[in-house]
């Protein structure tokens, strides 16, 4: 696995899927800043709907829907259909997760924590999903809400040494500096 962070406000994303799972997945890309997202469901919950607003497109979407998607969501759906709907989003180059189903996966999802824009990830690549959630869950107690703020002190105090011209390998060594003496981190 290669781990990224996918830019959600620049892509177009593609939700796909039903019940709590849908809910939970829709909650995520919204946190995410998915801007520019179509939400699709047979039985949209009540949630759902308040959720996806505008979004909701439909039941299914059609190989056609999936052109321009660059990832596809697919959650809380029956093996067959999720097959079928990974098969018409790859054809039309988009990369696919489909929760909790790993072969059905281009890339993972990991268990997220977010304190501002600091975001902290866990993954086991698929393999234990219960395991991520419970070391996020872990970091969570370790890095509290005030770690937005100093993620925008840090943001800005490099703004100004980069301004001075410093070269990366510096700015690293200045950042870890300014950690110590701000004594963030034991």
């Amino acid at each position: 696995m290669f781990p990224v962070m996918l830019d959600l406000g620049t892509l177009k994303a593609v939700l796909v899927g039903e019940g709590e799972a849908a809910e939970k997945r829709l909650a995520a890309l919204d946190a995410a800043g998915a801007a520019h997202l179509e939400v699709y469901s047979g039985a949209p919950t009540p949630v759902l709907v308040k959720q996806a607003g505008r979004r909701l497109k439909g039941a299914r979407p059609t190989g056609e829907a999936f052109r321009g998607a660059r990832v596809v969501f697919i959650a809380g759906l029956g093996d067959a259909e999720s097959v079928a709907l990974a098969g018409l989003a790859r054809a039309a180059g988009a990369l696919v997760n489909t929760e909790d189903v790993k072969p059905l996966c281009d890339f993972h999802v990991p268990s997220v924590m977010r304190r501002g824009e600091l975001t902290i990830t866990v993954s086991t690549a698929g393999k234990s999903p219960g395991l991520s959630r419970r070391l996020r869950r872990h970091l969570e107690g370790l890095f509290g809400s005030e770690w937005a703020g100093r993620l925008d002190e840090l943001g800005r105090q490099r703004k100004v040494w980069r301004m001075q011209g410093l070269e990366t390998a510096e700015i690293g060594r200045r950042v870890d500096a300014y950690i110590e003496e701000k004594g963030w981190l034991p």
